[in-house]
């Protein structure tokens, strides 16, 4: 009876672990693709926080403009990893942004190499540099957030949302977010 109730509770603990953070796959795209290989999605990212919010940390690594203005987690810490430069992109009609020199260090004033640190951008992308940037200067627990804080654009033909991000994404799992700000949690270089 012992045996069995320890294989049970085995494998609860396993399926949980597996729920948070092996659930995932692997993306399919390289550019969200991390050298830790950790993966998670809005939903189990919110669950896990809100079980264990001392120990699960969640890093906006969007611009200061873009955690404003679109909106972020109400929990999460805001250090960019690129900044605007307030210029377009003339070659792709994008904004053009430049490193932050000071993201690491920035970084390691507010989270331990240990902590489980979950990384989101708009979409993902920035998300997997940061991670790997983490991961580099020694982090281990860091978690690409698939689909990031917007999500991805419809492509539906016929959809008055057709390329806006409102499919997935955190802002669209129905987890918690806020335009308010928080002194202790907007990013303010020293």
């Amino acid at each position: 009876m012992k045996r069995i109730a320890m294989v049970i509770c085995v494998l609860v603990a396993l399926t949980s672990a597996m729920a948070w953070a092996g659930g995932v796959s692997q993306p399919t795209e390289e550019k969200h693709r991390t050298t830790l290989g950790k993966y998670t999605v809005p939903n189990k990212a919110y669950m896990q926080w809100k079980a264990s919010p001392d120990k699960t940390k969640l890093l906006d690594v969007r611009t200061a403009e873009e955690y404003y203005f679109v909106g972020h987690p109400e929990m999460a810490v805001n250090i960019p990893f690129l900044f605007s430069t307030g210029k377009l992109n003339p070659a792709t009609n994008k904004p053009q942004l430049k490193k932050n020199e000071n993201f690491l260090a920035d970084v390691k004033k507010r989270f331990k190499p240990d902590d489980t640190i979950i990384v989101f951008c708009r979409s993902g992308e920035r998300a997997a540099k940061a991670v790997n940037a983490l991961a580099e200067a020694g982090f281990k627990n860091a978690y690409n957030l698939l689909e990031g804080f917007e999500g991805d654009k419809v492509k539906e033909e016929g959809s008055v949302y057709k390329g806006k991000r409102m499919k997935n994404g955190w802002k669209n799992s129905g987890a918690p977010w806020t335009y308010d700000l928080k002194e202790d949690l907007i990013y303010q270089p020293k």
